[in-house]
């Protein structure tokens, strides 16, 4: 059985050879009789009555293995070029515009909450910002909550995930989406699914600086 593989292995070896030349049904099935004959082989393997038989069976296990894959990366590239034919081509420049024109508005509206706060309830600058980016998440929770902050993402793309806004959205998102599971397994357990890696995360990096900068002071 194994003179067998072996023989099978060493003619694919040859026929891989003009591997550009084939077509993605003979890639397939030459995929298909690999994946068979890797059954075997590793059932030969645990079967072995040696070491020596065994280190045999795991050099055919890794020649199997390193045609497979070169036959699976050729499959994924032919289907990465298929893909790039059927796909149509994002306006990179028409998006990048209004990403800008959409995170610059919601940039713009915090300056003037902060503006506002410092002219009108005389507060400072380090005071009033806390209040325009309390005022930006409630502004987002609500507008996510009636549906319009997703056309607003529609159409600023990557401009809407601004961090405050962006955070705020994806909670409000979520607690909306799991409503239906109730309160404590729906709202309460996944209302940081999508944001919970940023608290995590960005809870760590903070740590970490600032116990760096405790160590520099």
């Amino acid at each position: 059985m194994e003179q067998c593989i072996e023989h099978a292995l060493q003619n694919r070896e040859k026929r891989l050879k003009k591997l550009q030349e084939m077509d993605e049904k003979t890639m397939e099935d030459l995929l298909q009789e690999l994946r068979i004959e890797h059954q075997h082989l590793i059932a030969d393997e645990a079967a072995g009555a040696d070491s020596v038989e065994q280190r045999y069976y795991q050099d055919l296990l890794e020649q199997n293995e390193n045609q497979s894959l070169l036959i699976q990366k050729k499959i994924d590239r032919m289907y990465q070029q298929q893909t790039k034919l059927v796909t149509p081509k994002a306006p990179l420049t028409k998006n990048v515009i209004r990403a800008f024109f959409v995170g610059g508005m919601i940039c713009l509206l915090g300056q003037i909450i902060i503006n506002f706060v410092m002219v009108r309830y005389g507060l400072d600058f380090k005071a009033a910002s806390p209040l325009a980016s309390i005022s930006i998440v409630v502004i987002t929770a609500i507008l996510t909550g009636f549906g319009i902050y997703d056309e607003i993402g529609r159409f600023g793309g990557a401009g809407s995930m601004v961090p405050i806004s962006g955070f705020a959205n994806s909670v409000v998102s979520a607690a909306l989406e799991f409503k239906r599971e109730g309160m404590i397994y729906g709202i309460g357990a996944k209302i940081f699914t999508i944001a919970g890696p940023v608290i995590l995360y960005g809870t760590v990096a903070s740590v970490i600086i600032g116990f760096i900068y405790y160590l520099m002071g």
